[in-house]
């Protein structure tokens, strides 16, 4: 069986780098990118990401079908890394037009989960644990990136949190 290692934690937590601690262990890697870079200091930050992880990682880029693009990984790939759902929830907020749609995205990665091409590692901030946002758009992006991150959990063999840059494991 595939491990499916879920890694959440705030913002600048040290996600992303402990999710790239954990590929380290296997040998060919896959990454998939959900960012779009709208503006200029997104292409910077997603560049910085890219010179991170080096060439060791076949990078895959995709904002919304992250089902199809798991699916997508080469057979021969021993992990992928998804950074980050809490983007591809804002994507999915963006370009589908209601949350059934939002909902049947979630549900089509949560199938692919069940039964990975390879071992995944799934990043995602957590982002419930401020203040209750002053507006209902953010209030609506916010269930929807707790609703993924529940739903991910779940279906995961690990799950870490970062907190100051220390991993503490919950599953």
């Amino acid at each position: 069986m595939e491990d499916v290692i879920y890694v959440t934690g705030g913002a600048r937590s040290g996600k992303s780098s402990f999710a790239l601690e954990c590929a380290e262990r296997y040998g060919k890697k896959a990454f998939i990118a959900t960012a779009e870079p709208f503006d200029e200091e997104m292409a910077v930050r997603v560049q910085k990401h890219r010179e991170e992880r080096g060439d060791d990682f076949h990078t895959i880029e995709e904002p919304v079908c992250l089902d199809e693009a798991l699916q997508s990984v080469s057979k021969d790939t021993d992990v992928v890394i998804v950074d980050c759902l809490t983007m591809w929830a804002g994507n999915l907020l963006h370009k589908c037009e209601s949350n059934g749609v939002i909902m049947s995205h979630v549900e089509r990665l949560l199938d692919v989960l069940r039964n990975p091409p390879c071992n995944s590692i799934l990043v995602s901030n957590e982002v419930g644990m401020g203040i209750v946002p002053d507006n209902a758009m953010a209030r609506e992006f916010r269930d929807i990136a707790g609703i993924i991150n529940q739903k991910v959990a779940n279906v995961s063999t690990e799950a870490w949190l970062l907190c100051s840059g220390l991993p503490v494991k919950l599953k």
